[in-house]
C-alpha cells in the first residue's frame, strides 16, 4: 500500500504515488524521525528489557506499536517489547509505561533553553539526584530523570515561573527523548528527591 502521509507529522505527502516510495514530508521529519527510533538505544537495560513499550504520536498520542491504533497505559495488551516498539513504523517515538513497579520519572518542564542552558532551579534538582539516567525530552525543552522511588499518585508541581515539575510512577507512559549529556545507563533510588519534591 502506498503511503500517503507522513511518517513523523502525518502531513499530506506531496508526491505520494510518483516514483520512489516516500516517507517523510521533509528532511526535517526524516531527521526527526531517525533521531527519535534512536533515543531508546541509550536506555538503561533495565527499561529496555521490560515489555512495556507503546508508540506515540506527533501529538504524544500513545500507540500500540503492532497496529498504530490508540495504546492505554493501563491495559498491557496494547504494550510490547522495546525490540518491536523501535522497530514500528507508526507513530512519531517511543513511550514507556509505568506501572507501579517501582520504576519512576520526574518530569522537568521548560528547563533547557534552546542553547542547551540549564536553568538553575533544574540545575538544583539534578545536583541533589545521585548519578541516574537522565534524557531531554522529546521537545527539547525539558528533562526526565528516571529511578526507582514510590509514587502512589502523581504529582504536577508548577513553579511560579511558568515552568512545572511532574512526578510519576504508574498509569502513565513517558515519550522518550535522548541522553543528557553523560548520563549513566542505570537507574538510581532518587526515593529522597522525590520526596522534597512532593512534600
Amino acid at each position: 500500500m502506498i503511503r500517503t502521509t507522513c511518517e513523523y507529522c502525518d502531513a499530506e505527502l506531496r508526491r505520494a504515488g510518483l516514483g520512489r516510495p516516500q516517507r517523510f514530508c521533509s528532511g526535517r521529519c526524516r531527521v526527526a524521525a531517525h533521531r527519535k527510533k534512536r533515543a531508546g538505544e541509550a536506555v538503561p537495560a533495565e527499561i529496555r528489557g521490560q515489555k512495556r513499550w507503546i508508540r506515540h504520536g506527533a501529538d504524544k498520542t500513545p500507540l500500540r506499536a503492532d497496529t498504530g491504533r490508540a495504546a492505554s497505559s493501563t491495559d498491557p495488551r496494547t504494550w510490547t517489547d522495546h525490540g518491536t516498539a523501535a522497530r514500528s513504523p507508526h507513530g512519531a517515538g517511543l513511550g514507556f509505561v509505568l506501572n507501579g513497579d517501582g520504576i519512576v520519572c520526574v518530569d522537568l518542564d521548560h528547563c533547557l533553553t534552546a542553547d542547551g542552558q540549564l536553568a538553575p532551579w533544574a540545575a538544583a534538582i539534578l545536583n541533589a539526584c545521585p548519578p541516574t539516567y537522565t534524557e531531554v525530552s522529546p521537545s527539547g525543552t525539558g528533562l526526565h530523570l528516571w529511578g526507582h522511588g514510590h509514587v502512589v499518585r502523581g504529582r504536577r508541581i508548577r513553579r511560579e515561573d511558568g515552568a512545572h515539575i511532574e512526578v510519576y510512577g504508574t498509569g502513565r507512559y513517558i515519550a522518550l527523548g535522548r541522553r543528557y549529556g553523560q548520563a549513566p545507563a542505570e537507574l538510581a533510588d532518587i526515593s529522597e528527591v522525590i520526596t522534597s519534591l512532593t512534600t
